[in-house]
């Protein structure tokens, strides 16, 4: 027994250094196979609103995702070459036959491709749905000028846009309602709100299902102006001085400055500075009189007042 506890250890130390060494030293994906989930092979489908799927790689950071027709051994069209980070990728396709292929990649390696067909057959647009692009689902954004886009649909002509905030529970009331030939159109958000968004395509016989509903928040509201708590202004200030504020309800960083005694010109190079707390230690010049102040930004990029100009002499 006397002997087992070392033989224990030996074996923890192993695993621990084994572990770790994975956390600094990224495996190797190149043996591995990605599998394809959707549209599987063969598929026949009248939806030109498809969904490439495929399961997760283990240690795979993104995904190349190929997609061409009619096929890669004779390809005529490449219609898609994206890098992404999910598994999964939504396009809107024309009838016609494809090939689909996705590898897993990392930084330092990368598996080989898996390759899939399937067909889409001619229908009408009445039996399809507009794929949403920007702004994405439950995006937040505080620029005002927003553009709404959408993906193509085959057979349309125009496109119905409608904007609500009040999730189209009176369509005769609506914050925006347009119908445009393009697929973007730009739209000023004028208050403070989530808005619902949707999209539906029309030609001279039909007109498509409405896409799903994406929401997107409009906030531009900026984050109150910051409260300086120590040191106190005119006060003499031990080297190397911490600088303190209070926390602003929504800030996401803050942005200091310090300045020189003429109150404008930076105290060096990396003034403004940007912090995720609320102090900072400065180290000056014994006996040189400077002036500070902070201001938060939220996460978004809302920008709020500077705080009072507060100054301090180092001692």
């Amino acid at each position: 027994m006397e002997r087992a506890i070392p033989f224990r250890r030996l074996i923890i130390s192993l695993l621990f250094v084994l572990t770790g060494c994975k956390e600094f030293i990224e495996p190797s994906i190149q043996d591995r196979k990605v599998n394809l989930l959707a549209p599987a092979a063969n598929t026949e489908s009248i939806q030109y609103a498809q969904s490439f799927w495929w399961e997760p790689v283990e240690d795979a950071l993104k995904y190349r995702l190929q997609v061409v027709s009619p096929n890669f051994t004779n390809t005529a069209r490449l219609i898609l070459d994206t890098l992404i980070t999910p598994n999964r990728f939504n396009f809107t396709l024309d009838p016609g036959n494809y090939e689909w292929r996705v590898r897993a990649e990392n930084g330092s390696s990368q598996t080989a491709y898996t390759t899939s067909n399937f067909i889409i057959y001619a229908s009408s647009i009445k039996d399809q749905q507009v794929q949403l692009q920007v702004p994405a689902n439950n995006s937040v954004t505080a620029s005002g000028s927003q553009t709404f886009s959408w993906l193509k649909l085959y057979g349309a002509e125009q496109y119905h846009l409608e904007i609500d905030t009040n999730n189209f529970a009176d369509e005769k009331v609506l914050f925006f309602d347009k119908t445009t030939p393009n697929l973007e159109y730009n739209v000023p958000l004028t208050r403070d709100k989530i808005y619902q968004w949707r999209v539906k395509a029309l030609n001279d016989t039909a007109e498509s299902k409405w896409s799903a509903i994406q929401n997107v928040t409009f906030d531009s509201t900026p984050p109150a102006q910051v409260t300086l708590t120590t040191p106190a202004t005119g006060v003499a200030a031990t080297s190397p001085v911490t600088l303190r504020w209070d926390a602003a309800a929504t800030a996401a960083r803050y942005q200091l400055v310090i300045y020189k005694s003429d109150q404008t010109t930076p105290y060096s190079s990396i003034f403004p500075v940007s912090l995720t707390t609320t102090s900072y230690t400065f180290t000056g010049v014994l006996g040189e009189k400077v002036y500070w102040q902070v201001r938060a930004i939220d996460a978004i990029g809302n920008v709020g007042a500077y705080s009072e100009l507060r100054n301090f002499t180092v001692q």
